[in-house]
């Protein structure tokens, strides 16, 4: 598992030079980020039971067949693995966005995955859509910006927003993670 720091020592390793002055402006960015990324990452996180069982609501309510007799989601063992894998995802996925780099992601989470789903006959069609409504909800957390129409009475809004148009890249880093997945699994 890499971090920013870590990648910036291997590269400069691989190339025997000490490390220069674009990588050190690199890393005072990613410092300069530090609260931003952390707050990020406390708003996937403290959501992150409500955003994965949405998720999967979602994926089956597009796709009923995933809870007859014979679907990947039916009996409950089925149900509560697929929630399973979705938690997992999404904590790697926050790890990920907290190192500021996405070895751990593809290391422990996304190495194997779709020979995995693939042996125990899991749609990656209907994981890689699970997968993109999180990362809509990830988005919309990270922004402070839950839809009030879907959530009613139970719209939770953490304060100020924690991304502004200087941050934008946090919500495209997160973004490209869950994207990695899709891809991952497709």
């Amino acid at each position: 598992m890499l971090d920013a720091f870590s990648r910036a020592v291997v590269a400069a390793d691989s190339k025997t030079a000490p490390i220069g002055g674009a990588e050190l402006n690199e890393l005072k960015g990613f410092i300069a980020s530090g609260n931003r990324r952390l707050d990020a990452v406390n708003a996937i996180a403290s959501n992150a039971s409500c955003m994965v069982s949405d998720a999967i609501a979602g994926m089956i309510c597009e796709n009923t067949g995933l809870i007859q007799a014979g679907g990947n989601c039916y009996p409950n063992r089925r149900m509560a693995a697929c929630l399973r894998d979705g938690e997992i995802v999404l904590r790697y996925v926050t790890y990920a966005l907290l190192a500021g780099d996405a070895s751990v992601l593809e290391d422990r989470c996304l190495n194997g995955l779709k020979e995995t789903y693939a042996a125990l006959g899991v749609p990656t069609t209907s994981t890689a859509r699970a997968v993109g409504i999180m990362k809509a909800q990830a988005v919309a957390h990270i922004k402070d910006q839950p839809s009030e129409a879907l959530a009613g009475s139970k719209l939770k809004i953490m304060g100020s927003p924690v991304v502004d148009d200087r941050c934008a890249s946090i919500v495209a880093e997160a973004s490209s993670y869950f994207d990695r997945v899709v891809a991952a699994v497709s």
